[in-house]
């Protein structure tokens, strides 16, 4: 089993639903069990004109394959009505790996730890609320010194 963090995000539809929804479909993933998910936060878009987002983190247990546990959580995205159209678009729901365990991952399709978490507060925030204050990425960051680099601005605990 690995510990792996998802981060959860949306913008369209019913943010809050959207997200209770991809929680309970996360519950069900074969050979994955929800270990615990974080509040909700409100978030402005990283786009201009967009809505505020409604972000979150969910820790799971796993036996998936990472590129099998991102088919698995792409399909969660289709289910709910993603369509891809435009990069950083607005969305039904975004599911990101966040961490696989103690993996560094570098291929086409997958990076983890994720690209630019270390930027993201409606990231690093949620995800605090899961792990011990000593928590280490697996490239060995700390996560308090990322916390201390990107303060808690712009976002509201819902």
């Amino acid at each position: 089993m690995e510990r792996v963090y998802i981060g959860l995000g949306s913008n369209l539809d019913e943010p809050q639903e959207q997200l209770r929804s991809a929680i309970d479909a996360l519950r069900e993933l074969p050979d994955t069990s929800l270990a615990a998910a974080s509040a909700f936060y409100s978030s402005e878009s990283l786009s201009p004109g967009q809505p505020r987002y409604t972000n979150a983190v969910a820790a799971l247990d796993t036996r998936l394959a990472p590129l099998d546990l991102l088919d698995s959580l792409q399909a969660i995205e289709a289910a709910q009505g993603r369509e891809r159209k435009e990069r950083w678009g607005p969305r039904t729901l975004d599911l990101d790996i966040l961490l696989y365990g103690d993996h560094l991952i570098d291929i086409p399709r997958l990076k983890v730890p994720h690209y630019h978490m270390q930027a993201r507060p409606f990231v690093l925030y949620p995800l605090a609320e899961l792990v011990p204050a000593d928590f280490l990425l697996a490239d060995q960051r700390s996560l308090a010194q990322l916390l201390a680099d990107c303060p808690f601005v712009g976002l509201e605990r819902l």
